[in-house]
């Protein structure tokens, strides 16, 4: 139990030491002040913005930046589609299946939206160019999309009397060319290392022990597990996903993946206290964060170790569904670092974690993806919250709202409550919809609260914009196929709609002087006051489900 402690507080330290100046270094990337080393990419920034000529030069209004988001996203949609429903046809897709209508739309929403939710299996499914040229580039594109959606709220909150948030296809360019495609390389050159597999072969055939033929696949899997952690997508070159060993051969490769999922996310805050001259003001949210992600490690590993002594009486452990040479420790660590991040991504079946092990993963999410979260969403997310917080204290003190000098107005408020509510009802009404289905006993391995509590776990994840699967769910139905379309494409747009307008909002203001009556939003009362709020609405909104669900499943076990 010691050592498990040991290992998620040296991952923890780890993280931290590296996302500080990786933090400076976004702020100075996004902000155009490219540093001398990475100098020598400006050369293929610039080439970008000569072929998308003026649409590239100018600041943008709210609208004008997310017509342009949506203009991305939609042609990415359609490309996606009919690629993966001709893939057949293309260069080395003899040996897979075109996608059908309904798998091919679930798919290309997933992988647009950062959601990566795959009701597949990629080894049998998708061809190596479909990986390369459909999967991957959608991992890169998406991400930095979120990257350029928190830079918007950033400006917004420091800029005085404008509403005009930046240049898309700018935060759009910087974010892929100094951030995302650098740190993929090393990355993925540190998995090749290790083991993980590289290669255009689509894979070698061979003898089994029993004389059949077989067959072993093979790809450019490290690329594309580089991208899949460090943009918070979480999609696996394989069906079993960072459990494969040609994924996430060695421990090494696993806490080196394992940090990727948080570094981003991690480092973003960091970039947040520079970009606004105030360190203590991504001090706050990254107390916050740290609070309930070690919260979140040390439930899941005492569950997990004195969990219901059925599963492993000889052990007094809960083995199952876990890789031996990762242990309950980093299968605990990744299992609260994919949830928290919304990157999707597994190295052990969460299905087969005990009832409350499964249930903090799942509460994770619940709480928005905010803990963390996805690389740029959630950090807007918990803005979002944070505004909430200032909005409450303020009315509890009895003054006017202000969050660094920017006086928060009812329109700020309207904006903060469609990122806060948006994944909580599309959440409840997804797995509402799942249940009433009358087929959805066929879609479960399980009956009773375990069946119920995937359903649920389903639902938090597709609303969530998460893509890990608890298991047990039949994911490639039409019916789910579609809803979990509806839920991705909502819970992605409706929030960046509500972040853009809010970052217009706060930057036309003029910016307040403080005084002695302006509220700390940087001591331990109003950090406390945060967490307090984050808590209470995941609470009262997920309690008579989880009760439903993993609480009764812990409660029947005898």
């Amino acid at each position: 139990m010691s050592s498990m402690m040991f290992q998620g507080m040296f991952f923890f330290f780890v993280l931290i030491l590296i996302s500080i100046p990786l933090g400076w270094y976004i702020k100075e990337t996004m902000q155009g002040k490219i540093p001398k080393y990475v100098r020598f990419l400006q050369p293929l920034e610039n080439g970008v913005y000569k072929i998308l000529g003026s649409v590239s030069q100018n600041n943008m209004s709210a609208k004008r930046y997310l017509l342009s988001i949506l203009i991305l996203s939609i042609l990415s949609f359609v490309f996606l589609t009919v690629l993966l429903m001709t893939q057949h046809f293309l260069p080395g897709g003899q040996n897979v299946a075109n996608m059908s209508l309904d798998l091919a739309i679930n798919t290309s929403v997933s992988f647009v939206t950062n959601t990566n939710w795959q009701a597949y299996s990629g080894e049998t499914s998708l061809s190596n160019f479909s990986q390369m040229f459909g999967l991957t580039v959608q991992n890169f594109v998406s991400a930095g999309v979120g990257m350029a959606v928190v830079c918007t709220l950033f400006r917004g909150i420091t800029q005085k009397r404008t509403k005009l948030i930046g240049n898309f296809w700018k935060d759009l360019t910087r974010s892929l060319l100094y951030t995302l495609f650098p740190l993929s390389v090393i990355v993925a050159i540190i998995l090749i290392s290790q083991g993980t597999v590289q290669t255009l072969s689509q894979g070698v055939a061979y003898q089994g022990f029993e004389g059949q033929e077989l067959w072993l696949y093979l790809g450019p899997v490290a690329s594309q597990v580089a991208i899949k952690q460090l943009g918070t997508n979480g999609g696996g070159f394989f069906g079993s996903n960072s459990a494969f060993p040609f994924e996430n051969p060695t421990l090494l490769s696993n806490f080196v993946e394992n940090i990727s999922i948080l570094l981003i996310p991690a480092a973003l805050i960091v970039t947040f206290g520079f970009w606004v001259k105030d360190w203590k003001q991504g001090r706050t949210i990254m107390i916050a964060s740290l609070f309930f992600a070690v919260l979140a490690f040390v439930g899941v590993v005492v569950s997990e170790s004195f969990g219901p002594a059925f599963v492993n009486v000889a052990e007094s452990m809960n083995l199952e569904g876990k890789e031996m040479r990762f242990g309950i420790g980093w299968s605990s660590l990744w299992a609260i670092s994919t949830t928290a991040a919304s990157n999707g991504s597994i190295n052990s079946m969460l299905d087969s974690f005990t009832p409350l092990g499964g249930a903090i993963p799942m509460f994770l999410m619940q709480l928005g993806e905010i803990i963390f979260g996805g690389a740029g969403s959630g950090l807007y997310g918990m803005l979002a919250f944070l505004i909430l917080t200032v909005f409450i204290a303020g009315l509890l003190v009895g003054r006017t709202p202000e969050y660094l000098g920017k006086k928060i107005d009812a329109f700020d408020i309207k904006m903060a409550g469609i990122v806060v509510l948006t994944p909580l009802m599309l959440t409840l009404f997804g797995a509402m919809a799942m249940t009433m289905h009358p087929d959805v006993m066929s879609w479960l391995t399980n009956t009773g609260a375990h069946g119920f509590s995937e359903i649920l776990y389903g639902a938090t994840s597709l609303a969530n914009n998460n893509g890990s699967a608890f298991g047990g769910l039949l994911a490639d139905t039409t019916f789910l196929n579609l809803l979990g379309s509806l839920l991705m494409t909502l819970s992605r747009f409706l929030p960046i709609v509500a972040i853009l307008f809010l970052a217009e909002n706060m930057g036309s203001k003029k910016k307040a002087a403080l005084s002695e009556g302006t509220l700390s939003t940087t001591n331990s009362t109003f950090v406390t006051m945060l967490i307090i709020i984050i808590v209470v609405i995941g609470a009262l909104s997920f309690l008579p489900a989880l009760a439903l669900g993993p609480i009764a499943d812990f409660f029947s076990i005898k």
